[in-house]
This record gives C-alpha cells, sequence and structure tokens, in this order.
C-alpha cells in the first residue's frame, strides 16, 4: 500500500475558515493525504487566508517565504494560498511567489484534490471564480472519527451588505444560504461523532433564507428551531450578525429556545448616526439600542458582544465619544475592536484618513472601557451556578476546562469528568479572562 501523504494547513482569520480548513482536509484526505501539525514533513502545504486585517496579504507572502527552503529541499512538495486573500489576489499571487503551486478561492475549495492533481513540476492551478453550483455538494462526507464536542457549522455565505470598509461582498461574494435539509444532516452526523454544541456560521449569519424541508424559505429561528428538535444536540449558538436582520422570530427564539444560549454577537461598528451613515450600515444608534432593549426583554441575563471600528474616515472625537456613550449604554460582556485600516477597492479607502496617533488613542480607551465592562460581568457571575460543556483537560493535574452557557471560560479540578460532559458549576473565582468554579 502506498504511504498516505501529509497535509499542513495553517488558518488565518474567522471560525468560518476554521470549517473551510476542516472540510479542505476531508476533502484532501479522499486524495491520500492525512494531517500533519508541523510543514517540515509535509507533502502539501496549504495557508487558507483572511483578508480582514490589515497588510493581510503581505502577511501571507512573508509566511510563504518561510518554505522557500523546505521547497528546495522537497521539489516535490506542493505549496498552496486558499481563502479571502486568494480571491483578492489571484494569480498575482503566483507572479510574487514563484513557488507557490496552486490558489483557490473559498468558493472552490470543494476543486481543491482536482486542483493538487494538476499543479505541480512547474504546472499551475488556479480557481478563483464564483461557480453556482454549491460546493458544500461536491465535499466528500466527513469521516466518521470522534469529534471535539463543540463545533462550527457554515449555513451561510457571502453578504450583500456592502459597508464601505469592508471586502467580504467581493472576496466572499452575494449571500447564499444552504438548503436546512443538508445542514440538518451535518449536524445529526457531528452529533453521532461526539458534538454536543454547534456554532452556525455566516458572514451575515441571521440573514439565512435557505430552502426549508417544508418547500418554504426558511429564516434562521426556524432552522435553529428544527436543529432544536436534534437528540443529543444540547447547545446552538449563531455568529456573526447584522443588526438588521434580527428578526422578530429570532429574537423570540433567544427567549423560548431551551438549547439557544444565551451569548449573541451583534456588531455595530460605530455609535456616531454620522460615520455609521458613511460607513454604510443602514441602521442608526438609536435603532441599535431599541434592539438591544428588545432582545433583552425576551432574554434578560443574555450577554452582548460587539465590534466597533475607530478612526474610520472623518471620524471626529465627538464621534468617537458617541460610541463610549453607546457602549456604556449597552454594557458588553465581550468585544473585538480595531482601529480602522484602509482595504484596496473599498469605498473608504479613498476618503480622509484619521492620523496613525489618534486612532491608536481612541483604540486604548475604548478597549479600557470594554475591558471594565467585561470584568464587572465576571465578577458578578461568582456565587452563581452556570451549566458547562467540558472540553478538554487544563494545564493541571485533575483540572477540566469547558464553556458556561454565556461563553466564559470555566476551569474546575474535577474528577471523573470527560471531555463532552455538562455538569453544573458554582462559580467561586474571577480571573482576568476566565472563571474558576467547583462542581455543584
Amino acid at each position: 500500500m502506498t504511504a498516505p501523504k501529509k497535509l499542513f494547513i495553517k488558518t488565518y482569520g474567522c471560525q468560518m475558515n476554521v470549517y473551510d480548513s476542516e472540510r479542505m482536509a476531508e476533502a484532501m484526505g479522499g486524495a491520500g493525504y492525512i494531517e500533519t501539525d508541523t510543514p517540515d514533513d509535509a507533502d502539501m502545504i496549504l495557508l487558507n487566508t483572511c483578508h480582514i486585517r490589515e497588510k493581510a496579504a503581505e502577511k501571507i507572502y512573508s509566511e510563504l517565504g518561510r518554505y522557500k527552503h523546505l521547497k528546495a529541499e522537497k521539489p516535490d512538495l506542493k505549496i498552496g494560498v486558499a481563502g479571502c486573500v486568494a480571491q483578492a489576489e489571484g494569480a498575482e499571487i503566483m507572479r510574487r511567489q514563484p513557488m507557490v503551486d496552486l490558489v483557490v478561492g473559498p468558493q472552490s475549495y470543494h476543486r481543491l484534490p482536482e486542483l493538487e492533481a494538476q499543479a505541480g513540476h512547474g504546472k499551475k492551478a488556479i480557481d478563483t471564480d464564483f461557480p453556482e453550483d454549491d460546493k458544500f455538494e461536491h465535499l466528500t462526507a466527513r469521516p466518521k472519527a470522534k469529534r471535539a464536542p463543540a463545533a462550527f457549522l457554515t449555513v451561510q455565505e457571502g453578504c450583500d451588505k456592502f459597508c464601505a470598509f469592508c471586502v467580504v461582498p467581493y472576496t466572499r461574494g452575494a449571500e447564499v444560504s444552504r438548503p436546512a435539509a443538508r445542514i440538518l444532516d451535518e449536524a445529526r452526523d457531528l452529533v453521532e461523532r461526539g458534538v454536543r454544541e454547534i456554532t452556525l456560521l455566516g458572514q451575515n449569519v441571521n440573514a439565512y433564507h435557505g430552502a426549508g424541508i417544508d418547500g418554504g424559505e426558511w429564516s434562521l429561528a426556524q432552522l435553529i428551531w428544527e436543529l432544536d428538535k436534534v437528540d443529543g444536540l444540547e447547545r446552538i449558538r449563531f455568529t456573526t450578525s447584522h443588526p438588521n436582520d434580527m428578526s422578530d422570530d429570532l429574537i423570540e427564539a433567544h427567549g423560548t429556545c431551551s438549547k439557544l444560549m444565551p451569548y449573541l454577537h451583534l456588531p455595530v461598528q460605530s455609535g456616531s448616526n454620522k460615520i455609521l451613515k458613511r460607513m454604510n450600515r443602514s441602521h442608526d444608534a438609536d435603532s441599535y439600542l431599541r434592539l438591544i432593549e428588545r432582545i433583552r426583554a425576551a432574554r434578560p441575563d443574555i450577554l452582548l458582544s460587539g465590534d466597533f471600528i475607530v478612526g474610520f474616515p472623518e471620524e471626529t472625537e465627538e464621534d468617537f465619544q458617541d460610541t463610549m456613550d453607546l457602549i456604556r449604554a449597552v454594557n458588553y460582556g465581550q468585544a473585538f475592536s480595531f482601529k480602522y485600516s484602509t482595504r484596496p477597492g473599498t469605498p473608504a479607502a479613498e476618503r480622509d484618513q484619521v492620523d496613525e496617533n489618534v486612532k491608536s488613542d481612541r483604540l486604548q480607551r475604548l478597549q479600557a472601557l470594554i475591558s471594565e465592562q467585561q470584568q464587572s460581568i465576571q465578577d458578578s457571575m461568582v456565587g452563581r451556578d452556570v451549566s458547562v460543556l467540558f472540553e478538554r483537560s487544563g494545564r493541571f493535574e485533575g483540572q477540566m476546562v469547558g464553556k458556561s452557557e454565556y461563553l466564559h471560560a470555566v476551569h474546575v479540578k474535577a474528577d471523573g469528568v470527560q471531555a463532552g460532559d455538562i455538569r453544573r458549576v458554582r462559580i467561586t473565582k474571577s480571573n482576568r479572562n476566565s472563571l474558576d468554579g467547583d462542581l455543584v
């Protein structure tokens, strides 16, 4: 028998890329590859890239440079670039780094085995099209190996919002939702292999409008309610959402679906109506705050997370203070915040930019406020009982680590507890980014 070839995948960016990397590894498994944790003994190196962060493409070129010696030592080594940088840069990647054998965009990775077979020994393969057919239909079935207790499941891709700062509509394409039947089949398969919590993924996940099993078009809430019926699936989450797509039935589900966890990531980006309009967000600060009130009325204990961009073109100190006021009004349990950085081809890249020192100062002040809110909410958990899904062993003997329903990391000294167990835990201590507790 031929020994299996080894595949090394390095994943950048969001949870959707993590999911995509898993599916690419499975696809390449059908071509005779097994995964390895190091590029040094790999027969194929694949970088699954993200284009959201500043200088994303340059970081990939730098990473590729680190593999030149491996290519020189192993001429049969194949190197590929996948994901959003691949979509944005295309053949330019091969021009700048001739050692790259194949480039594949995020909508075409089901063709990865075919492209791998075409590439190598001077031959190049590239696919950055937006095919009309569903890539998920062409992926090989998942191997029946045991899985970790929590898993991602992509239900929607692409975005039609065209925010002025964002490249997603250009790298992932228009919004497309997977049929509910296929999502349910994949969910059941994951549960059979030990998964107890599934996070539904999409660039704009609450805009989900897939074909339902009843022949109609389903909302995300309808999909969640059908997943609620899956035996063995104990927890459901979803990310990332847009405020404009928080429908009435989805808000109601947060209050009535016991498997839908009390955690919601709902990016607002800015608290200034002027900046929100310039961002093309199609909502304002007041409508966002009213939406938060409705969500909390449905689920009073929900933990809210958000995204913020500081230093967007033309942002004044007054605009920034509007953002700080919104943060104080919402009281976030978590948030992700960034300095604005230009993305070629997006409308905001052509506008008057805010000084970098001003951006840094504002980001520091915003993150200090978010950290204060996060710590306060964590501290309020001390003495409370929470439900923890244990995922892995901790650093210390007898310690297990899991996630509460609020997505807090919880450390417990718990003999006899295994990964996949869900247990009640009384919180005894609040740390900087985690909680300690005892089994109830």
